[in-house]
């Protein structure tokens, strides 16, 4: 633990390494870290940057536990500062806005804005108001078309009561299946609501070539920060979270986030993914994220500091951010190389091919040689690489 003193910042942490990266920036500053999780093994927990961690009920089985938990802490009067670093914190700050800024500052934008990117048909049409590429996109229970490929996912970035009437307030869940289908097969819908326990989306197959994603911090419609990365591996070879990213610099790409966001009117955190189109060239939306992303730390290895830059506009102290960052510089989630690898040998997607085992191998050791950028792995503060490790293999 630390021994930094005076103000703080309240910091939600899970196995993602977003948590990491804040607390890392931030205590590098001088600012107090108090770090909070429903699970003890959480990696940030055994960071030297950690200067206090708690234990806090699980939102996935209570969410207004945890929501308590967490105006409990943000009533401490050195805590000063909310990061969200994940939906659940997003949406949390949103719904329940007037209670937490009796304590803390933050950015975050409110519940209508929020509701516009968690629904993913009511983003669709914000896309299109903004001029935005996205794949067409419907209801399960409108499709009457099944001859194409297509992918069936959740209709929202969270489960909640505040979008769903078959949840309560203290009902939260991600779902993040997704179900690829070859042309003329339709599932069962039983089988899929039961699945997915609400009616998902279905959107067309979209070929791409390359997966980006578009970062920003919005200060009341007007950019503060912005950054671009590109996927070059994800958890599965067909796709998901980052693995292994370079930062870019892509004039196109800055328009269309900016020109959705600007739609959106946003305030707040945004992490976009965009595809970019096979065969027109063009970046076509995905989602959004309204939270820390997780691969917060190698957008600040570029430069680009996004825990300070949200500490520092939502304590007043700026509101642009023009030094921009570093393009060219690769950054690794080991845990997920791993899982790309595992998906590689295991996998099976109709709509994706395969790479070589071979290749795929020295590709990762490559990158890693040549661009030695971790999540986690640090000298300087092994704790938390542990940590995780402890808690992926048994022991």
């Amino acid at each position: 633990m630390g021994e930094r003193m005076g103000d703080a910042v309240l910091l939600p942490a899970k196995y993602s390494p977003s948590c990491y990266a804040c607390l890392r920036s931030l205590a590098k500053r001088g600012i107090r870290t108090v770090v909070v999780s429903a699970k003890g093994s959480v990696p940030a927990f055994a960071s030297r940057y950690c200067d206090e961690a708690l234990t806090v009920p699980s939102p996935d089985e209570d969410l207004l536990a945890y929501r308590d938990a967490l105006l409990s802490i943000a009533a401490r009067p050195e805590v000063k500062t909310f990061v969200p670093t994940g939906e659940v914190d997003a949406y949390l700050l949103a719904k329940y806005s007037d209670e937490f800024e009796a304590h803390v500052t933050g950015v975050w934008p409110d519940l209508d804005r929020l509701r516009r990117v968690h629904d993913r048909l009511l983003l669709a049409e914000a896309a299109e108001a903004a001029g935005v590429p996205f794949p067409e996109t419907q209801s399960f229970d409108d499709v009457d078309d099944w001859d194409r490929e297509l992918v069936i996912k959740s209709r929202y970035n969270l489960l909640a009561g505040e979008y769903l009437d078959s949840l309560s307030e203290r009902d939260a869940e991600l779902n993040k299946t997704l179900k690829y289908l070859p042309p003329g097969e339709r599932p069962d819908r039983e089988a899929i609501l039961a699945e997915m326990n609400h009616v998902p989306i279905v959107q067309e197959c979209v070929p791409k070539r390359g997966e980006y994603l578009f970062g920003a911090l919005y200060d009341r419609g007007e950019p503060a920060a912005t950054f671009q990365h590109r996927q070059i591996r994800g958890e599965t070879y067909a796709g998901g979270g980052g693995s292994y990213r370079e930062s870019v610099d892509i004039p196109a790409l800055e328009e269309v986030g900016r020109a959705l966001l600007d739609e959106l009117d946003w305030h707040g955190l945004a992490c976009i993914e965009y595809m970019e189109d096979a065969e027109t060239g063009e970046f076509v939306l995905t989602e959004i994220n309204p939270r820390m992303w997780r691969s917060l730390a190698f957008a600040v290895a570029a430069g680009a500091d996004f825990p300070y830059y949200y500490w520092q506009l939502a304590n007043g102290e700026a509101d642009r951010f023009g030094d921009g960052y570093e393009v060219g510089v690769g950054g690794h989630y080991l845990h997920g190389e791993l899982t790309y690898l595992r998906s590689v040998l295991r996998d099976e997607y109709p709509n994706v091919e395969r790479p070589p085992v071979g290749q795929t191998v020295w590709e990762i050791a490559a990158s890693c040689y040549d661009q030695p950028n971790f999540d986690y792995l640090r000298l300087d503060d092994p704790g938390p690489f542990i940590r995780g490790v402890r808690s992926t293999i048994p022991m």
